[in-house]
């Protein structure tokens, strides 16, 4: 498998995973350290702090070390695009399977 394939794939397997997806969420957001990711995920610090190393892995998210605390922020912008990309595509894909549903429940047809 070409690199560059093998990257795509751990970057969508990150995505497939319900707790990166969150905290990419929240970071886009607002810088975090792990203790506030913590707090608004409502997880343990070890959960978070895993998922973390999962996500620096794939160089989705980085770190500075202020105070001796490690702030977390998204690596670049781009995966905020990639986010509400995702997220448009799905809505879209929920209101054409409801448009399809509807009718059948109904007994209407359009």
């Amino acid at each position: 498998m070409p690199e560059t394939d093998y990257r795509a794939s751990r970057f969508c397997r990150v995505l497939g995973n319900p707790t990166a997806y969150q905290v990419l969420k929240i970071l886009q957001k607002s810088e975090k350290t792990p203790t506030g990711l913590v707090h608004d995920i409502g997880l343990s610090v070890k959960t978070i702090s895993d998922t973390l190393r999962y996500v620096r892995q794939v160089t989705m998210v980085r770190y500075d070390t202020r105070d001796k605390n490690k702030i977390y922020f998204l690596k670049d912008k781009s995966i905020t695009q990639i986010l509400n990309t995702i997220e448009n595509y799905v809505n879209t894909m929920r209101v054409k399977k409801w448009k399809s549903v509807i009718p059948r429940i109904t007994g209407m047809t359009e």
